[in-house]
């Protein structure tokens, strides 16, 4: 049996981050995929992605993370952002309640443009800051529960549960979409969305860009 080329996957998921501007996307998304930090990063205009490989019960799966703006002025871009995204990383800034509060809008629009079977984490990034947390774990578990999200804390800066938000959410899509894959193998039809899960490239979206260190 041939090995794998370097770009060949079984499975290829987009995944997109979203929240309000400043609580650390860009650094989450360069800490994962290129194990980088930028303390002078400047805001993300448009949408830039980056990709990374993980392995998840014998199997390649190639994560196609995308990053945009959390301002509104970037608004337009919604609908091409979500399009075809299997899961969600939202992210607020434990040191900022405000941008908790943010939470429940973001949720919403996610809800109202993406796939009603995506899957989403709740992400307090910053957890490097204890000293200056603005939001408890135990309400942000809580709100978890109750919106049937996952939950985690993560510090780009410290790479402290970075690769373990990652590795969970592309796991628990990984498991969906085979599950999903072997009950239409098991009823013996032809779908839409059997197999490899491939996310087209949209070329159309504005200000598209591959994601480079420090929004190079």
């Amino acid at each position: 049996m041939a090995h794998k080329a370097d770009d060949e996957y079984d499975y290829l998921f987009k995944v997109v981050l979203i929240g309000d501007s400043g609580v650390g996307k860009s650094n989450l998304l360069s800490r994962f995929t290129r194990n980088e930090f930028c303390l002078e990063s400047k805001s993300t205009i448009g949408v830039e992605f980056a990709t990374r490989s993980i392995q998840v019960d014998g199997k390649t799966i190639k994560a196609q993370i995308w990053d945009t703006a959390g301002q509104e002025r970037y608004r337009a871009i919604t609908s091409a952002y979500y399009r075809g995204a299997v899961g969600a990383l939202l992210v607020y800034d434990i040191t900022k309640h405000v941008t908790y509060e943010n939470v429940e809008r973001w949720l919403k629009e996610l809800r109202d443009h993406a796939d009603s079977n995506i899957v989403i984490m709740l992400v307090g990034n910053k957890s490097d800051l204890k000293h200056l947390r603005g939001v408890s774990t135990d309400d942000a578990q809580a709100f978890s529960e109750k919106e049937g999200l996952s939950f985690i804390e993560t510090s780009a800066l410290e790479s402290t549960n970075v690769e373990k938000a990652f590795q969970r959410i592309l796991t628990e899509i990984y498991r969906i979409v085979s599950k999903k894959a072997l009950a239409s193998e098991e009823n013996t039809t032809e779908g839409p969305g059997q197999g490899t899960n491939i996310v087209p490239l949209d070329s159309n979206a504005p200000d598209l860009k591959k994601k480079g260190c420090c929004g190079a």
